[in-house]
């Protein structure tokens, strides 16, 4: 068998964008040519997924790049049956690549006679014949346990340290991390402690389910420029109401930062019409061009760190450093460029 002398990256068609990008930061980092591995992902009359790959991948090391966004079970599907046919076709290892981890947020029981769907999900990918799986922020960190094979969590936090180190130049000393509810306080707080800022909370009461009755802020934010921090930003109606208590409670601006921007329904008017003053989501779930011509939201991008974990997954290396700012510094330098020398 010949050496294997790159990874092989295959996409699905949830987000097709992000796997050129992940192949082209790949192809910087090893000097060499990566393309996306030629397929046909297409459905029939009757919406079943056929998938057809047109290279030989037989003893390769193959990534398949699939977010399972909405639709969620179309994509969930692509990647099973993407992942069946490279395992048919005698790949060495098959790592999925989920930049987003749909049902996530069905990790536990909260009532009787409720799914684990999570837990479900990870049950299939197993069994489709899945070796590895690379993911960012899990909405539940213990959703690695469901599973039996490794499964490697990426934090957004490093590469939003970054963005604000680079957007609130001079005004750090002003910045304040807003966890939009009690279970979000362990990645606040994260995200505070690599930016060197207080932290507060937004305590909010429900009357029914998808009704927010009232808001309290627990911490002094008069004066601040607030930043939320969450994992997913979905009908954007609690993330909304937050900005305007923070504001009611003398706050000088609200920002936010969300990894996984599913914006569904009337999200992007809401944010539009809000008092925040920006939104700052990921690339992890392909976004139209509605959200793309929003005044007040911007895109970062996770090719970079992306491209980087395959590589360090591939070499044997270790993924865990690229939980590090210092190490994501030069990965992201194009898009957050240093201070030019100063002549002595």
């Amino acid at each position: 068998m010949p050496p294997i002398t790159a990874p092989k990256l295959i996409s699905g068609n949830a987000n097709l964008p992000l796997g050129r990008a992940i192949a082209q930061r790949m192809s910087m980092h090893r000097g060499t040519q990566i393309n996306l591995v030629e397929a046909r992902v297409e459905r029939f009359n009757d919406q079943e997924i056929f998938v057809e790959v047109f290279e030989n991948v037989r003893g390769e090391d193959m990534y398949v790049i699939q977010p399972t966004s909405n639709p969620a079970n179309d994509n969930l599907m692509e990647l099973l049956i993407m992942t069946d046919a490279l395992r048919r076709s005698s790949a060495a290892r098959i790592t999925a690549v989920i930049p987003y981890f749909g049902y996530a947020r069905q990790d536990r029981r909260a009532k009787a006679r409720t799914p684990i769907s999570a837990k479900l999900v990870a049950n299939l990918i197993e069994t489709a014949g899945i070796d590895r799986v690379l993911t960012l922020d899990l909405h539940a960190a213990q959703i690695q346990g469901f599973f039996d094979i490794p499964v490697d969590n990426l934090y957004a936090s490093p590469v939003f340290a970054l963005d604000i180190e680079h957007h609130f130049k001079g005004r750090m000393e002003e910045l304040m991390v807003i966890s939009p509810d009690v279970g979000g306080v362990a990645r606040a707080r994260e995200l505070a402690k690599r930016i060197n800022a207080p932290l507060a909370i937004v305590d909010k009461r429900r009357e029914k389910a998808g009704e927010v009755a009232g808001m309290t802020v627990i911490g002094d934010v008069r004066g601040r420029t607030c930043l939320i921090v969450d994992d997913i930003c979905d009908t954007a109606g609690t993330l909304c109401k937050a900005a305007e208590t923070l504001m009611e409670q003398g706050a000088k601006e609200v920002h936010s930062y969300i990894t996984h921007g599913v914006l569904s329904g009337p999200a992007v008017e809401r944010v539009a019409n809000s008092v925040m003053k920006s939104l700052v989501i990921t690339d992890s779930i392909e976004q139209g061009a509605k959200v793309q011509e929003a005044r007040n939201i911007r895109i970062v991008p996770t090719a970079p760190i992306f491209a980087q974990a395959i590589l360090n997954i591939w070499g044997g290396m270790s993924v865990s450093s690229l939980f590090e700012t210092t190490t994501l510094e030069p990965i992201y330098e194009g898009f957050y460029p240093r201070e030019p020398l100063q002549p002595l």
